[in-house]
């Protein structure tokens, strides 16, 4: 039986108010639900992706700890987004109005990206597989 492909990944973030404008502007999108979910303990907003992926913001009601996303921390590295390699220097010129800072364009054997992050310093990338 195949392995079956990502449905939907959910992130905590910190400010849902200023991460919801902040992914709305990187998307072009509104989200596709914005709600408290049934258990009371989170409220989240999740966008529907194209290639049918949702993409979820958290915010908890229970506090949790304070410090900032860190990629070398045991959990998430980071989260790539699927391009089309002649689509980097769009996403690079897009990320550039939208004011967001970002790497140069890399390439390497296994594909070509641009790492970004987000308001809560999660690591983010445009990832272009190789041709």
């Amino acid at each position: 039986m195949p392995f079956p492909a990502l449905t939907h990944v959910a992130i905590t973030v910190t400010d849902l108010d200023a991460s919801t404008r902040w992914y709305n502007a990187l998307f072009d999108t509104s989200p596709a639900v914005d709600e408290d979910e049934e258990s009371g303990t989170f409220h989240h907003v999740v966008y529907a992706l194209d290639g049918g992926t949702l993409f979820g913001l958290h915010a908890h009601t229970e506090p949790g700890p304070t410090s900032t996303f860190n990629e070398r921390s045991t959990g998430l590295d980071h989260i790539a987004f699927a391009i089309g390699r002649d689509e980097l220097d769009g996403w690079a010129a897009r990320l550039d109005k939208l004011g967001v800072q970002h790497s140069d364009i890399k390439h390497a054997g296994y594909g070509s990206g641009i790492s970004f992050r987000d308001p809560d310093n999660i690591a983010l990338e445009f990832f272009a597989p190789p041709a």
